[in-house]
């Protein structure tokens, strides 16, 4: 039996009964969109986390108090509290040899409100002027905090866009007023909007002097991170060595109460995370497609039950059993793949409007789609199978005289 033969007879059956083919491939439509909208989600997902970390410079190292341990987080140091930076650990590293910059920060979050009377609540860091040329920043309006600031226990303080925006809304907020923690700050300064929504994100940031964060807002001078540049960044691994072990000579200690962390840690950290989340959510996606295929099982067995007579007929002319498996086979696959094709446009569309909506920008790559098409494939070979075999299997005088 010719290819162009069973295709136009997969065809003819299929359409004879248009309904029942529609409810059937339904399924796997449902289930070829739900995994390609998935993950198409988990992508967008974990591209807007690597270009948010990208962003902060490829050649950056965090270090955070507590040590880092998989699947915990930041716990606590040996001396059973976190709080293990200080402003005494920034002398020994601006002696390591290879550092362009650094930036120590204490943050904390604070109920903002304006002179309008708009507020929010978000992070509050206290910062060096050289905070935005280690952390890629820059102002759109005003000015940056200044040295002068950070002598005189400066009350000024830089937003944030979407602080900004929050606050102000259209309105200019340089020279304006905002209260943090009861306390009335001068706005000198905007960033310029970096967007995305990765780790520790500027957009929604409020800085004030470090000096006035830890001496006015906090009563403390401990600091939650210090963010160092690398001049060349083909020396992070060694730097990050280094500044490892300068500081465990400054804390005095053998086992290190901080940990340093490079952008590569942390967007491997998160991008396995993304897509563990993904692989979770694909897969419970993917019920629907064992449901959809054990429906074109059901649909596939009653099509043979009541197409007895004409596979009996088809023997006894002359028919063989590979013929008859191939046409069964071949309808159970066409169904998937028509399904996969509607189940691809779905999952698109799905997509399309949840980066329409600003949710998340998704990204439909084409590996999901070779994917979707050979899964509906497998799909109808894995549930045809049985039908078609059965089929063939059917005795033509026992066919013949079933009624």
């Amino acid at each position: 039996m010719k290819l162009q033969d069973i295709l136009e007879e997969t065809y003819t059956a299929l359409s004879a009964n248009k309904v029942r083919s529609g409810l059937t491939m339904l399924g796997i439509v449902i289930g070829i969109g739900s995994v390609i909208a998935m993950v198409s989600i988990g992508q967008g997902a974990k591209l807007s986390i690597q270009a948010s970390i990208e962003g902060l410079g490829s050649n950056l190292l965090t270090i955070v108090p507590g040590v880092v341990q998989p699947g915990r987080g930041i716990v606590s140091s040996g001396r059973g509290s976190a709080q293990t930076l200080k402003n005494s650990d920034l002398p020994a590293l601006s002696q390591v040899d290879g550092i362009a910059g650094i930036s120590p920060e204490l943050s904390r979050r604070f109920q903002i409100t304006a002179a309008t009377g708009n507020n929010t609540n978000t992070t509050v860091n206290g910062v060096l002027p050289a905070f935005a040329p280690v952390r890629n920043l820059a102002v759109a309006d005003g000015v940056f905090l200044s040295d002068a600031d950070q002598r005189s226990l400066g009350r000024t303080t830089v937003l944030g866009a979407t602080v900004a925006a929050d606050l102000f809304g259209d309105e200019d907020p340089l020279g304006q007023s905002i209260r943090i923690n009861r306390i009335n700050f001068r706005v000198v300064g905007v960033l310029v909007a970096k967007g995305g929504a990765g780790f520790s994100g500027p957009d929604d940031m409020v800085l004030v002097p470090l000096s006035t964060m830890q001496k006015i807002l906090v009563g403390d001078d401990y600091l939650s991170t210090i963010s160092v540049s690398v001049a060349d960044k083909d020396r992070m691994s060694e730097l990050k060595e280094v500044v490892t072990q300068t500081l465990l000579t400054a804390h005095r200690v053998d086992e290190a109460d901080f940990s340093v962390i490079s952008q590569e840690d942390i967007l491997g950290t998160l991008s396995t995370v993304v897509n563990t989340f993904t692989l979770f959510l694909a897969s419970i996606a993917g019920i629907s497609l064992v449901v959809g295929g054990i429906g074109i099982m059901n649909m596939m067995l009653t099509t043979v039950t009541e197409r007895t007579r004409e596979i009996g007929l088809r023997k006894a002319i002359g028919a063989k059993k590979r013929d008859i498996s191939m046409q069964f086979l071949a309808e159970a696959i066409m169904l998937t793949c028509f399904g996969g094709v509607l189940g691809v446009a779905l999952g698109w569309l799905i997509a399309y409007g949840v980066s329409s909506l600003g949710i998340v920008q998704t990204s439909v790559s084409l590996w999901s789609v070779f994917l979707a098409f050979g899964v509906a494939a497998a799909i109808g070979i894995s549930f045809g199978y049985y039908p078609a075999r059965r089929a063939a299997a059917l005795n033509p005088i026992e066919a013949l005289r079933y009624e």
